[in-house]
């Protein structure tokens, strides 16, 4: 095989037990890696220049075999009591990494050196090893890439080891199954296994992130995009994968700062990531151009299917999964800000995928509110975001990131609290899920409606706009707005069957009530009052 990286006589990875692999490839670029995966027939170029490549069994994340090592370092910091934050024994990790160690030898791995954190002054090294090429690209893509001067130097804080072929045995290793993603604070690394699903790379760092940042560097880790407009406003949108969170921040009028992890400093809003990670079932140009015309040579293509001639990407086909996806280098699209960096956020906008059709398509939240809805989260999963979702699933996720925070959600939404009190931020509440009926019979909210909407929030023309209150939630409903039909501003107005209308957003807040018991003991009257009112 002809590879075009060699490993350099002054670098190995024999501190991390890997002494005896066939060869270590360090930093090749992103041709040279394209080259490899295609070399090994894990990958094919596309019409659009991209690659593409199946991620194989998983083609989301697998959140239930996700854990975290319960040492000295996190029994008292981390929140054991979610569904999420599952603890995994010290010396299991010990042991499923000796064996990680001994599939590796004799095989060839992948090297690349990356940051995280826009903002220098956060600022974390990660080395990534991976089995293969395309996931070692995913990485280079995501992440921040250093220059030659900064990888002469570069010292890892942390590292993450990615092997998609080493399955575990969940009786002998402690998993639940073959696939596993485990992250060891103490050891400042994270091992996957049993699963070629990239997003795992990524998320496992937000996870590292969620922790280190709030409790060391008193900044607010947060599951959102950002964008800034002409005039230097910053918008942050919040929200699950599905919600809309890359569509909507990737607006040819305001400059990108990222699509999925950010934190909130005293002074500034700053990207994680270097890089995209965009869903891409029915794309189309004219819906999202930035992210259509994102996907190049570069870019990863993932679980896609293909027109008649084999190499042009059907994006509407969802034969392999829903969560087709593309991860792109931030430069791939034009206007971005550089670094990734914005001021703190005008605007804050909450994305919900409602499918039970409810909710408005736009509100305004009072302070009591925006915390109320940060706590609760509420989403409907879409379709193979995670592993055994077919449809929309209505979930609540605290924070709009459960999956990914390690300490209790009460802890990232105080912070929220006195950054909202601070900036004086105005938070919307946006259903991007249905209008008209519920999953399965009404239709979902035009894409050019919520930005419709979006834009009249940021340019100010909500703000004197006469509103009425929704009966059930409370939520500020503005009357009118620039470009949309009027009658859909009110869900209720929506559905030809009142009454049905009516159970059905009954249905709904009783769900926000009851998930909301575990908070209440951590709420003030104040987040409490603005709890869903349970009509007769």
């Amino acid at each position: 095989m002809n590879h075009f990286g060699k490993k350099p006589e002054n670098q190995n990875l024999d501190y991390l037990g890997l002494t005896h692999l066939a060869a270590a490839y360090w930093n090749l670029t992103p041709a040279e890696l394209v080259e490899e995966t295609i070399t090994l027939g894990q990958g094919m170029l596309t019409s659009t220049g991209a690659l593409a490549v199946d991620t194989g069994e998983f083609t989301g994340r697998s959140p239930k075999d996700k854990f975290i090592v319960a040492d000295a370092t996190t029994e008292n910091t981390v929140w054991w009591g979610g569904q999420f934050n599952l603890p995994f024994d010290p010396a299991k990790f010990d042991l499923l990494f000796a064996r990680m160690q001994a599939y590796l030898t004799g095989r060839e791995v992948y090297v690349r050196d990356v940051f995280a954190c826009a903002d220098e002054r956060y600022r974390i090294g990660v080395r990534v090893v991976t089995e293969y090429p395309w996931s070692n690209l995913f990485a280079d893509n995501m992440f921040i890439r250093p220059d030659a001067g900064q990888l002469s130097t570069f010292s890892p804080d942390w590292h993450v080891i990615c092997v998609p072929g080493f399955y575990a045995d969940p009786e002998r290793d402690g998993t639940r199954q073959h696939n596993f993603a485990v992250i060891n604070f103490t050891r400042k690394l994270a091992i996957i296994g049993g699963t070629g699903y990239t997003g795992e790379i990524k998320k496992g760092i937000f996870t590292v992130l969620n922790y280190v940042l709030p409790q060391e560097k008193n900044v607010l880790s947060m599951h959102c995009s950002a964008n800034v407009g002409k005039d230097g406003d910053t918008a942050v949108f919040f929200g699950l994968s599905g919600t809309g969170k890359t569509t909507l921040s990737s607006d040819h009028g305001r400059r990108l700062i990222g699509d999925d992890e950010h934190g909130w400093t005293d002074t500034t809003i700053f990207n994680f990531e270097g890089g995209c990670y965009a869903k891409t079932i029915d794309l189309t140009r004219e819906k999202e151009p930035q992210i259509y015309d994102a996907i190049r040579f570069g870019a990863i293509l993932e679980n896609i299917g293909f027109g008649d001639d084999g190499v042009t990407p059907d994006y509407t086909d969802s034969a392999k999964t829903e969560n087709t996806r593309v991860s792109y280098p931030i430069h791939h699209i034009d206007n971005i800000m550089e670094p990734s960096v914005g001021g703190i956020p005008k605007n804050i906008f909450f994305l919900t995928c409602d499918a039970f059709g409810v909710l408005p398509p736009i509100s305004r939240l009072t302070r009591a509110q925006a915390m109320y809805q940060f706590i609760s989260g509420y989403t409907a999963k879409v379709a193979g975001t995670e592993a055994g979702v077919t449809e929309p699933t209505t979930t609540f996720s605290a924070c709009f990131g459960a999956p990914f925070l390690p300490l209790h959600p009460t802890r990232y939404a105080e912070m929220l609290g006195k950054k909202l009190d601070e900036s004086g931020a105005q938070v919307w509440l946006v259903n991007t899920g249905w209008s008209g009926g519920p999953y399965g019979v009404g239709e979902r909210i035009k894409l050019r409606y919520t930005r419709a909407m979006i834009n009249a929030a940021l340019e100010g023309k909500l703000d004197a706009q006469e509103h009425e209150i929704h009966d059930v939630f409370g939520l500020a409903m503005p009357l009118a707005c620039p470009h949309v039909p009027p009658e859909i501003l009110n869900p209720r107005h929506t559905w030809k069957d009142k009454a049905a209308y009516d159970a059905k957003a009954i249905e709904l807040a009783e769900k926000f009530v009851k998930n909301f018991e575990k908070f209440k003991e951590f709420a003030s009257q104040e987040i409490l009052g603005a709890a869903p009112k349970l009509m007769a």
